[in-house]
């Protein structure tokens, strides 16, 4: 694999700050991290669920491979050189299920950022995303 795409929530706080630390990661495989539903992203995979993207975390591989949730957060990790070890050991038996806790937690905490009525085309809100730039609040209470 020589490159990957990573599909994800720029409306979305916890979407935006995981953007962010991938990106000063040092990567053993390029990560191009493009907006889910965008213009772009209809334009390079015009036959995925775009809908799909905005709600689970998609990684797409330059063979077409699609990864999605778990699988998706694995493949990041593997192609980030200081985390390719734990995402060997997390794609294993023994570490499936963290890995699995650890996605639904995020999805629970990115349910929570968002709040209610909140979607993809809900724009920014009281939750830190306004003037064009989104910070990650602490941990919901």
């Amino acid at each position: 694999m020589k490159r990957l795409t990573v599909l994800y929530d720029a409306d979305c706080p916890l979407c935006v700050h995981l953007r962010h630390w991938l990106l000063r990661q040092r990567q053993l495989v390029p990560l191009d991290l493009v907006p889910a539903g965008s213009q772009e992203a209809r334009r390079r995979f015009p036959a995925l669920d775009h809908a799909a993207t905005l709600r689970e975390i998609t990684v797409i591989g330059d063979r077409g491979q699609v990864y999605r949730e778990t699988a998706a957060w694995i493949v990041c990790l593997w192609a980030l050189a200081e985390h390719r070890p734990r995402a060997h050991w997390l794609a294993t038996p023994a570490g499936q299920p963290f890995a699995r806790m650890t996605v639904l937690a995020a999805a629970k905490w990115r349910e929570t950022l968002k709040g209610p009525g909140r979607g993809p085309a809900g724009g920014p809100g009281p939750d830190g995303c306004g003037g064009g730039r989104c910070e990650v609040p602490g941990p919901p209470r």
